[in-house]
């Protein structure tokens, strides 16, 4: 669904509100990139490009994801955790399951403060051949980079199109945005605007204009692994 800019902004201006804490920076040995907890009946999951999994070496703790405040400093390293990244190059993404964040958290004196982006938002194939060939809205919640290194959260509205049976968003991202949530929205049967998580921002291809694939959340879940 195309919505107005207007309602766009306000969209965004909620997802921040909603889901600002599900996103972690991630930092690599390339490109830095963006994760996202992911709740799901099965477990939860740090979902991120499989790319940038490939690289990570810590994520980022920002302040307002941890608690008691002070208590778990700036940095995660990933190679103190007890599981690794599930990787899936068919796909592009990789998953980190939540349990291990949150015992390592356990085991250090602190809890994590976060927004899990809900299962029963994940876009559902239905409703990607709902959204035909035309764009739809779509609205990127990442951490940037910022001149001084800073991993600032910021909103992209951009537009996504069909790319065959994928989803493709038509513009090129920032740095750090690889990795992170896509979020659209898509009338219910009474004519409600519902959210929906597209998926995960893929690298792009490097041709200039052809923007990011998009991992669309109903395979992503379809594979996760067992928890």
């Amino acid at each position: 669904m195309l919505l107005e800019p207007d309602t766009e902004n306000e969209v965004a201006y909620e997802l921040c509100q909603l889901l600002g804490r599900a996103i972690l920076p991630v930092h690599t040995a390339g490109d830095p990139g963006t994760a996202f907890f992911l709740d799901h009946p099965g477990g939860g999951f740090l979902l991120t490009a499989d790319v940038v999994a490939a690289q990570a070496r810590w994520l980022g703790l920002r302040p307002s994801v941890t608690e008691p405040t002070g208590t778990a400093g700036e940095s995660l390293t990933l190679t103190d955790l007890p599981a690794r990244w599930v990787r899936d190059a068919r796909l592009g993404v990789a998953v980190l399951p939540a349990a291990a964040l949150h015992g390592f958290a356990a085991g250090q004196g602190w809890r994590w403060r976060v927004q899990p982006v809900p299962a029963a938002v994940a876009v559902r194939a239905d409703d990607l051949a709902g959204f035909g060939a035309g764009p739809v809205t779509a609205i990127v919640l990442a951490l940037g980079v910022g001149v001084d290194g800073a991993r600032p959260l910021e909103v992209a509205v951009e537009r996504a199109v069909r790319d065959g049976d994928s989803l493709r968003i038509a513009a090129a991202l920032p740095a750090g945005y690889v990795g992170a949530p896509v979020f659209g929205v898509r009338p219910d049967a009474d004519g409600e605007i519902g959210l929906r998580c597209l998926g995960v921002v893929l690298p792009g291809d490097g041709a200039p204009g052809d923007g990011h694939p998009v991992a669309t959340l109903d395979r992503v879940l379809a594979a996760l692994p067992a928890t």
